[in-house]
């Protein structure tokens, strides 16, 4: 009973921990705050009218001035009721046709005494439904996991204040961005796993192999990046930023990150799954020899990897399956097709990324054997 007492006690102090780092990158500011615009509020209004007398439709697409009566609904400005312009560029990934109903994210820009000088509805406002749909995870993750769903959640807040409070502000202001991403890589996985494991051997050994692969997967997006003349320019918007005044950016080694940066929580998943299993079998059989710890920890490995390899390969595809269907649909034969630098960009992602996690399973199987082991007599594997 006390073991187990000592071991809550251990692992609250951990989610104290992370809760309070969550805290502190949270108020962090990224340094890009001065940049939005000052003369501007931001607020939630209504469509109550819309003119379209203006806008031109060709075939699918749309263009021209679609004339909307905006009410405003919230902020200093509530109750306000002015007609704006919704300008159509016959770009379908950026351009929004408004209905009457409809709420809209609006942004008034003021003069110097404070009048509104313009309106502009932005987008549909999302906000409250995408907040409902992370306080509906939440809630289920915690309602299923409870004590380990908590840490869960806190690994995935975690996980998401990195990128956007470290990593991203990081890059933009021209650090490397392989070492940025690979630190950052260290810093969740160390994070992720030892909430949910403890410090515990497991946790040292999923760690350990996880953040192997990780560094496998990287010194190979390095290399292939390379060998395929793959240029960072095929992310999306990589060249507005550089119009944006970011030219002194390396988009390619973004690139490179990028690579083994989507592919890290997949293998940390896999690191778990392998230390888990050798620390129950270490457990279980004390007497096991450190070869056939390793040897079990391969056989585990063999099992899963090859379910995680196609889920890899599933989630990358999901992402340019509409790159497949266009150049299929014009007849592109498969040699022209997989040497465009989209599609080969895509194959390196996906093969490069599965390659760090085929190796999560060896290294972690062998840093298991020298961790996991028992001692004679013990029947404690922390």
């Amino acid at each position: 009973m006390t073991a187990v007492r000592e071991w809550f006690r251990r692992d609250a102090l951990l989610v104290a921990v992370f809760a309070a780092l969550c805290a502190v990158l949270l108020l962090v500011p990224t340094g890009y705050e001065a940049r939005v615009e000052k003369n501007a509020v931001r607020c939630r209004g209504k469509i109550v009218a819309v003119d379209n007398a203006d806008v031109q439709q060709y075939g699918m697409v749309r263009a021209g001035d679609q004339v909307v009566t905006v009410e405003i609904l919230s902020g200093p400005y509530k109750g306000l009721i002015r007609k704006a312009n919704n300008p159509l560029l016959g770009q379908m990934d950026r351009d929004k046709l408004f209905q009457e109903g409809d709420i809209a994210l609006v942004v008034l820009s003021l003069d110097g005494d404070g009048n509104v000088r313009y309106l502009n509805p932005q987008a549909h406002y999302r906000l409250h439904l995408e907040m409902g749909l992370m306080a509906l995870f939440a809630l289920l993750l915690i309602g299923f996991g409870g004590w380990t769903g908590i840490k869960a959640l806190l690994s995935f807040v975690f996980s998401g204040l990195m990128l956007w409070k470290i990593v991203v502000p990081a890059l933009l202001k021209g650090y490397n961005p392989v070492l940025v991403s690979l630190g950052a890589v260290a810093l969740l996985t160390g994070g992720v796993i030892f909430l949910v494991a403890g410090f515990t051997r497991k946790g040292v050994t999923a760690f350990l192999g996880s953040f192997l692969g990780v560094l496998t997967s990287c010194g190979m997006a390095v290399y292939f990046t390379r060998a395929f003349h793959v240029h960072g320019a095929v992310m999306p918007f990589a060249e507005t930023l550089l119009y944006a005044g970011y030219g002194h950016l390396n988009l390619t080694e973004v690139y490179m990150a990028a690579v083994f940066l989507a592919a890290s929580g997949a293998v940390m998943d896999l690191g778990m799954d392998v230390a888990a299993s050798m620390q129950e079998v270490a457990v279980v059989h004390p007497e096991i020899s450190r070869v056939e710890l390793v040897r079990s920890g391969f056989r585990v490995g063999r099992s899963v990897v090859g379910t995680m390899t196609t889920t890899l390969l599933l989630a990358y595809s999901g992402g340019y399956i509409t790159l497949l269907m266009a150049f299929m649909a014009q007849g592109v034969p498969m040699a022209n097709l997989f040497n465009l630098i989209y599609v080969a960009a895509e194959v390196l992602k996906t093969v490069v990324g599965s390659f760090g996690l085929v190796m999560v399973a060896p290294w972690t199987a062998l840093i298991g054997g020298v961790i996991l082991l028992q001692k004679k007599g013990s029947r404690s594997c922390l």
